[in-house]
């Protein structure tokens, strides 16, 4: 959610700046603008709609070795060119841009800028202003910007611009994430290291509340009482390649194919020369110490949490709990005496996740972040971090880091079940190798979905998916996928639980998609199916090989029943790409929605 980069210099800063800004697309914005500063000030360039329409008012005239962008996603504010970043004091001197939320900005305008005319909507606009304010009664940039971030409540990440000073970007972060990356005779700020990988792969992780000064040949990392902190650099491990489409029209769609190699690595990479699974001791003594497991997730990582309790409680034995992180954060349980909390998310950034995660560890609670991102903020903060090698996933709609997901739980549920001595009934990477293969067929079966995306979803305003068991948990991803880039209404049913009210909104032609993969409620979904064809249901099956029946629509690949969420779930993937294909949408930028949601 929202982007921030920053360059610091000998070279022209517009292009690196608006090319860091497109790597962050992925995030999800409504407008975007960049400033640049030279030795006759300050230059703004904003607009909304899409980083192609800033290009073309960006004046390619006006040089610059200095220079912040932004992508926005509007919070305060309607999404305009008003409301889009940087925003600049009523001097003009000062110039910022801001992810996150100030909670108290409304408190701040009334006590301190009350004679102050404000452009804006923004909380944003606040801040520049209320540092303006402290410099006019007499501080310098640097002292006023520390006091304007102790009066701040809420998340930020902020790099500041001052017109008097072309060579120092100030930069700060509370619960935002926000990194500096470290070149030769430059340095550069930014949300996520794919936005400057362009230029540099080291980078610096920020801590909240400190505030840093960047100069082209130094970078000063201080708390908000202006100790200085020393701390080494780390090496982004992104190849370039991996964020470019290549052939491919979309995003979605080439992450949609790398499942199967994202498999084949997870195998790799949690492999020992033995050929045996393996996971860190330390989080498999953490575990297995445990009296019940709280996974806490937010959207698809939410459902690939679902799954995950199915694994473990079945494999190892250990009572699970799957929340929503950002009802966790408000609604407690009731928790059990030495609780294990698991934190799950593609980004690593969930704002909502890291709100719990915080409070538990302030508790005592031991926690493990499983995470697509290494030194991202829930990995950081958390105990311990299982990785998900998946690679970059820029698309919105998350494809390969579900399935990368349920991989990994599934490896943690092995492993710690042959630590509390139980026997464990097939071979998990064997099992695993043949899901793998079954990934592939499914992705070369495009065609078949796409019809299927056309015969049932390209005039429907409304869908609805059903499953039983794990299948359940299946449909509710399904569903989101399509909602989220068709815009069509879809809805995940348990299939026994149409018949308690769900089943009045069916009427002629209503497009039912039903799994199939559990053979101990194979006959139930399908009597499911045939209540809802009875009031007109339009249905579309999709069973697993053996468990087929003469009406289905499409037959997956038999695999180990307990991982059938790992091939279940493609053809739901791709049946959502081609609906919103079909039906003229962003697939990998939908409306209203970020990748990266970071703020509470």
């Amino acid at each position: 959610m929202c982007g921030i980069v920053g360059y610091i210099g000998n070279n022209d800063s517009k292009e690196i700046l608006l090319k860091g800004l497109e790597k962050l697309e992925y995030r999800g914005y409504d407008s975007a603008g960049i400033a640049v500063m030279n030795d006759t000030g300050v230059h703004v360039f904003k607009e909304k709609g899409r980083i192609a329409d800033l290009r073309e008012i960006v004046d390619l005239g006006v040089m610059a070795n200095t220079g912040i962008g932004h992508t926005r996603w509007a919070t305060h504010g309607v999404p305009s060119k008003v409301n889009a970043h940087p925003h600049q004091s009523s001097t003009t001197r000062l110039t910022l841009v801001h992810n996150g939320v100030i909670e108290n900005y409304d408190l701040l305008k009334k006590e301190y800028l009350q004679n102050v005319h404000f452009e804006s909507d923004t909380d944003t606009e606040v801040i520049v202003q209320l540092i303006d304010l402290f410099v006019s009664e007499g501080l310098e940039v640097e002292a006023a910007f520390r006091k304007t971030l102790k009066l701040l409540k809420g998340s930020y990440a902020l790099a500041l611009l001052d017109s008097q000073n072309n060579e120092t970007i100030f930069v700060a972060k509370n619960k935002s994430p926000l990194l500096v990356g470290l070149g030769d005779g430059f340095n550069v700020v930014a949300s996520d290291a794919m936005a400057m990988l362009q230029v540099t792969n080291q980078y610096v992780e920020l801590m909240d509340k400190e505030v840093v000064i960047v100069t082209k040949d130094e970078v000063t990392i201080q708390n908000l009482e202006g100790e200085t902190i020393t701390r080494a650099p780390y090496t982004a491990e992104l190849d370039a390649s991996d964020i470019e489409k290549g052939t491919y029209p979309h995003y979605m769609l080439k992450e949609i194919d790398e499942q199967p190699a994202v498999i084949r690595k997870i195998i790799q990479q949690y492999q020992n020369e033995s050929g045996q699974l393996v996971i860190d001791q330390d989080i498999v003594d953490a575990v297995d110490q445990s009296d019940r497991v709280y996974i806490i997730a937010a959207g698809t990582s939410y459902h690939a949490g679902l799954v995950g309790k199915q694994l473990i409680e079945k494999i190892a034995h250990i009572p699970v709990e799957v929340h929503i992180a950002s009802e966790f954060a408000y609604n407690t349980p009731l928790l059990s005496a030495n609780p294990l909390f698991i934190f799950i998310s593609q980004s690593g950034e969930t704002a909502d996740s890291r709100q719990v995660l915080v409070h538990v560890k302030k508790l005592g609670y031991k926690t493990l972040t499983v995470t697509n991102v290494p030194g991202s903020t829930l990995s950081r903060e958390a105990d311990y971090t299982l990785l998900l090698h998946a690679g970059p996933e820029i698309a919105v709609a998350s494809t390969k880091a579900y399935t990368a997901q349920i991989a990994v739980l599934s490896i943690l549920s092995e492993v710690i079940a042959k630590k509390r001595g139980l026997e464990v009934n097939f071979d998990l990477i064997h099992e695993l190798g043949i899901v793998a293969n079954a990934i592939e067929v499914l992705c070369d079966s495009k065609d078949e979905f796409e019809a299927i995306a056309r015969e049932y979803l390209s005039t429907t305003r409304n869908a609805f998916f059903i499953g039983r068991g794990i299948d359940f948990y299946v449909v509710l991803e399904a569903s989101l996928k399509l909602k989220e880039i068709s815009y069509i209404q879809a809805e995940g049913f348990a299939g026994g639980e149409l018949k308690h009210g769900t089943i009045a909104l069916i009427e002629d032609g209503t497009p039912i998609i039903a799994l199939a993969t559990q053979e101990s409620v194979n006959l139930s979904i399908r009597g499911n199916v045939k209540e809802v064809v009875a009031r007109g249901a339009n249905p579309c099956i999709i069973s697993m090989k053996g468990l087929e029946m003469e009406e289905d629509r499409f037959v997956i690949p038999e695999v180990h029943e307990i991982l059938t969420p790992l091939v279940s779930v493609i053809p739901t993937q791709l049946i959502a790409y081609y609906a919103a294909l079909h039906r003229e949408c962003d697939v990998d930028k939908p409306r209203n929605l970020a990748k990266s949601v970071t703020v509470e």
